[in-house]
């Protein structure tokens, strides 16, 4: 079992597998030029399976591949496939832009893969691209509906923001009702490489949207999950990421991996510790050691209170998978 320096356990790792994206988010990476981390200093799978193996036997029990967007790396399919051998009934999920996955959805459900987590910000084409910079959203829904079809469970992330996408959270609501998926909606993070001037909605904004058409109710939190849930009268349940709230971090079981080999405690705190020379040298009790001292080093909570809302984050997105 694996437990942090406040007595909480830990027990999901988040994977990043590349820091590349064929987006260009307005919350996330606008600006970024596509040029890429060489592939020489990202962790092979095979290094990244034997930190995986490690965080297991320690008490790993979910784990989610994340980006960048992680379709982007070759034969993801397989890596899932490594994690799954290892130990089967994994809560294994990947988080994704949706672009890629029409093609990828059968091959990772043969892998092992369970649920997938999809951004879809808009279902007007020209907000989409606005959004992304890029025209995506045919093809986002037919990854959507791939997924559906080969029997992957289906969660949809949507960051509204303020002037472009924050009239669609009821259009964006009911499509993912109308098709059994759940979706989350996202405060938007504050960050130095998203772009200037955003503003995304309150949690209590997007409750007012909602209630103008739906009675619902709060449930609160399931477990460690940072989402408040919310339901319906017929059951159908939405939830609301907030990162100001002040109980956002009192559960928190999650660490992140970079596929740079950088073991990351906290999304908004920029400590982090190297794996990359322990798996790389078949030193699995390093690697065990590094896990156990980040562990001790994880902060209580995020910089993001209720108090200080305006709080910027120095943690690149990307890196991380959010």
């Amino acid at each position: 079992m694996l437990i942090d320096g406040h007595g909480r356990k830990v027990s999901y790792l988040r994977v990043s597998v590349t820091e590349r994206c064929n987006f260009r988010c307005q919350y996330c990476m606008p600006e970024k030029p596509f040029s890429w981390v060489p592939k020489e200093n990202l962790l092979s799978f095979e290094d990244l399976f034997l930190f995986i193996k490690v965080a297991i036997d320690e008490g790993i029990t979910k784990i989610r591949i994340t980006g960048g967007e992680p379709l982007l790396r070759t034969d993801l399919d397989a890596f899932i496939m490594m994690i799954n051998k290892h130990k089967s009934g994994l809560d294994l999920a990947l988080t994704s832009n949706g672009y890629l996955l029409k093609e990828a959805a059968q091959k990772l459900k043969d892998a092992g893969l369970k649920r997938v987590n999809i951004s879809l910000d808009s279902l007007k084409p020209n907000v989409a691209m606005q959004m992304a910079q890029k025209d995506v959203l045919p093809k986002v829904m037919a990854g959507i509906d791939e997924a559906l079809r080969v029997g992957l469970k289906v969660k949809i992330n949507m960051v509204p923001i303020k002037g472009i996408n924050a009239d669609e959270i009821l259009d964006v609501l009911e499509y993912a009702k109308a098709r059994g998926m759940s979706i989350r909606f996202i405060e938007y993070m504050e960050n130095k490489f998203a772009k200037e001037k955003l503003q995304g909605l309150s949690a209590h904004e997007v409750q007012a949207i909602v209630a103008k058409k739906y009675h619902f109710k709060e449930i609160g939190r399931e477990g460690s999950s940072p989402a408040q849930l919310f339901e319906f009268d017929d059951g159908y349940r939405f939830g609301i990421i907030d990162p100001h709230k002040h109980d956002f971090c009192e559960d928190c079981n999650r660490i992140r991996l970079t596929a740079e080999g950088m073991l990351i405690p906290c999304l908004y705190f920029d400590e982090a510790m190297s794996i990359k020379e322990a798996v790389q040298n078949g030193d699995v009790i390093g690697a065990s050691e590094i896990l156990k001292e980040v562990l001790r080093n994880k902060p209580e909570k995020n910089k993001w209170t209720e108090d200080d809302a305006n709080e910027t984050s120095n943690r690149a997105f990307y890196e991380t998978g959010g």
